[in-house]
C-alpha cells in the first residue's frame, strides 16, 4: 500500500510564527512515517515549491495561527490546488479569524456574547462619541485587535487614562481595534471535532497564574505559568452548557475538521470570547488536553484530522 503523500505547512509571516513552527515540529513527531510521506512547508519561503509539487500531494496539515494563515488565505490558494486540508474552509477561517464577524455571527445564532464597540483607526482621535461608548461598556475594558490571536496587542483597561496606550498597541496589530465588557468568571474552553456535526470533547478551565490578569501570550506559552485543568471542575449541566455552545459555535461559523470556542462562566451565564479554527498543536496545548481526557492520543488525534480532510 503506497504512503498517503501529506504537506504539513507551519511557520508562515504572522506575530505568531514561533509557536506554529513548534507545532509543526511536534505534528511531523507524531505523524506515522511508514503510512504518511511528509513534505514541509513554510508559506515564508516555500509558496512556490507548494504550488509546483501540488500535484503529487494528497493532502495538508495546516499547522498556521494570525495573519496569513487562520484567516482563509492559505485555505484559499489550497482549494485553487485542490489539495484537501485538515481545517476550517476560507469563509469558516476568514469569519473566526475576525473577532467583529465572530461576535454577529454568535449574536445571529442566539449565542451569548459580552456587549462591545469598534474603533477604526482612520478616526480614532478626537472620536466625540469615544467617552460616551467607553461610560456605555463600563470598567475595566478589553482592548483587542479585531485581528489576531493568542492575545498579541491585547490589553485590559481600569481607568480612561490607560485606554489610549491600549488603543495604541491594538492598534499595532490592526486596523480595527475592539473595546469589550470585561466579564469576569471561570475561563473555560470547549473543543470539538468534526466537520458537520462535530463531537464535543471534555472542557478545560484555564487558570492564569500570579501576574497574569488573564490568558495572555506569556501565560499561553511559558511552561508551568497557567493551569489547565481537564476535565473542568464543574457541574454537568454547567459542561454540558459549555459543549453546547462550542458545537454550536462551530456549526454557525461553517467551520470543519476541529475548532476550539473559548468561554467566560460567570454565575448561571456563559459568554462566548472567540473561536479558533487551527487550535494549538503540541501535545500540551488545550485541544490535545481535551482529546487526551477522551481517550484520544495526539497521534490519534492528528490521524483523525487527516481523515476528516479526505472524506
Amino acid at each position: 500500500m503506497s504512503r498517503i503523500s501529506l504537506a504539513l505547512i507551519a511557520g508562515g509571516t504572522s506575530s505568531e510564527r514561533k509557536i506554529s513552527l513548534a507545532g509543526g515540529d511536534q505534528v511531523y513527531q507524531a505523524l506515522n512515517k511508514t503510512k504518511y510521506s511528509v513534505t514541509r512547508y513554510d508559506p515564508k519561503s516555500d509558496l512556490a515549491r507548494l504550488v509546483a509539487e501540488a500535484g503529487r500531494l494528497d493532502a495538508a496539515l495546516v499547522i498556521l495561527h494570525g495573519t496569513g494563515g487562520e484567516d482563509g488565505t492559505v485555505q484559499g490558494l489550497l482549494d485553487l490546488l485542490k489539495i484537501p486540508y485538515q481545517c476550517s474552509g476560507v469563509l469558516g477561517s476568514a469569519l473566526a479569524a475576525n473577532k467583529l464577524a465572530t461576535k454577529k455571527i454568535y449574536r445571529q445564532a442566539g449565542l451569548p456574547t459580552a456587549p462591545y464597540d469598534v474603533i477604526h483607526k482612520k478616526n480614532k482621535t478626537h472620536h466625540p462619541e469615544l467617552e460616551k461608548r467607553i461610560q456605555r461598556l463600563g470598567l475595566p475594558l478589553v482592548v483587542k485587535p479585531v485581528c489576531g490571536g493568542s492575545s498579541v496587542g491585547m490589553s485590559i483597561i481600569h481607568s480612561m487614562e490607560e485606554l489610549a496606550p491600549a488603543i495604541e498597541k491594538a492598534f499595532a496589530n490592526d486596523e480595527t481595534v475592539m473595546l469589550e465588557a470585561l466579564v469576569r468568571g471561570r475561563e473555560l474552553t470547549g473543543g470539538v471535532i468534526g466537520n458537520d456535526n462535530p463531537d464535543p470533547l471534555p472542557v478545560v478551565e484555564i487558570i492564569p497564574g500570579k501576574g497574569h490578569h488573564f490568558f495572555d501570550y506569556e501565560a499561553k506559552y511559558t511552561a508551568g505559568v497557567t493551569k489547565e485543568i481537564c476535565p473542568a471542575p464543574i457541574d454537568e449541566t454547567l459542561t454540558q452548557k459549555v459543549q453546547e455552545f462550542a458545537r454550536r459555535a462551530h456549526q454557525a461559523l461553517f467551520c470543519k475538521g476541529c475548532s476550539r470556542t473559548d468561554m467566560i462562566a460567570s454565575d448561571e451565564e456563559v459568554f462566548l470570547l472567540e473561536t479558533n479554527t487551527i487550535p494549538g498543536m503540541v501535545p500540551t496545548s488545550l485541544l490535545p488536553l481535551a482529546a487526551k481526557a477522551h481517550g484520544i492520543s495526539f497521534e490519534a488525534l492528528i490521524e483523525r484530522l487527516i481523515e476528516l480532510s479526505l472524506s
